[in-house]
């Protein structure tokens, strides 16, 4: 079958139904806020042919669709050797801020993809503070995929407002475990990097660099893709990738993000939520687009 617009746009419509079925998370007061029908989707190829429908041109925070980038540039900035001896590569089987899973674990993070994972990362950007990690990530993303990624400062503002005990303690048990340089850099750099904000067209850009549209696709891409695959969402991760079987990473704001290897990528916005913190809309388009299309890398 090959996609029309008629059946992205049916597609769609149908799917602000299902997002009634979620939640909008109301732990980060400016999340709370949006408007819960807002729905939107683009699917694009490494030749710049796209289909898109919905409030495509609506900014969200990536929030944690932020994760596979950071470790995209540290790999390229530091290396495999050195990124994976401050994170591991195995899914988890908790909630994405479990502190009891990095506690069974040593204060050793699992993978990249959950809290404590990112914010051992973070803490390897370069720069002396949060802000200027950020921006350095922010320009890296923009020149190399072409994207305007901006800065969302009431986001920022609303996420520091929490306080957020939970990445707090993580971060304490990170630097108790020698995982850690500092807390307070490492935190005020992962607030500041899940609160850039972008475009459904942004999210696709920034998934072609993670597509690769040449026959061998880098080592770092794979690895990332690997890492989306076992543990982009979460406990559901292992679940989905029989499902549907694409890269995929979600993000609390409802933004989704998958990666077709070698052709092309697919981005979604809609911010209602399943249980595990996955957007109900989203994960339905990319389930109706992957079968429609043959696009799962199994077949």
């Amino acid at each position: 079958m090959m996609l029309t617009q008629t059946q992205l746009d049916r597609w769609v419509s149908e799917a602000k139904a299902i997002a009634q079925t979620g939640r909008i998370p109301d732990y980060i007061p400016r999340l709370a806020q949006v408007n819960r029908d807002r729905i939107a989707v683009q699917v694009q190829a490494p030749n710049e042919q796209f289909f898109s429908a919905g409030d495509t041109l609506h900014q969200f925070a990536l929030m944690s669709v932020i994760k596979p980038f950071t470790l995209l540039f540290l790999l390229k900035q530091l290396g495999q050797q050195t990124v994976f001896r401050h994170v591991g590569k195995q899914p988890s089987d908790q909630v994405f801020h479990s502190l009891a899973q990095l506690t069974e674990d040593g204060g050793f993070p699992r993978n990249p993809m959950i809290n404590s994972g990112a914010i051992a990362l973070a803490d390897l950007l370069p720069g002396k503070e949060g802000s200027s990690r950020c921006e350095t990530l922010r320009q890296w993303l923009n020149h190399s995929a072409g994207t305007q990624l901006t800065l969302d400062e009431t986001m920022l503002a609303s996420v520091r407002s929490v306080g957020n005990d939970t990445n707090r303690a993580i971060a304490r048990l990170l630097k108790q475990s020698g995982n850690l340089n500092s807390i307070e850099t490492a935190l005020d750099t992962y607030n500041h990097i899940c609160c850039l904000s972008g475009t459904v067209v942004d999210l696709t850009r920034l998934g072609l660099l993670l597509a690769a549209s040449e026959q061998s696709i880098a080592t770092d891409q794979r690895t990332v893709n690997a890492l989306m695959l076992t543990c982009g969402l979460y406990e559901a991760s292992g679940e989905f990738a029989v499902r549907v079987g694409l890269p995929t990473k979600s993000g609390v704001s409802g933004a989704l993000l998958a990666v077709i290897p070698r052709h092309g990528a697919i981005a979604c916005y809609s911010p209602a939520l399943d249980e595990t913190g996955n957007s109900v809309a989203g994960l339905w388009l990319l389930e109706q687009l992957v079968r429609s299309l043959n696009l799962s890398l199994f077949g």
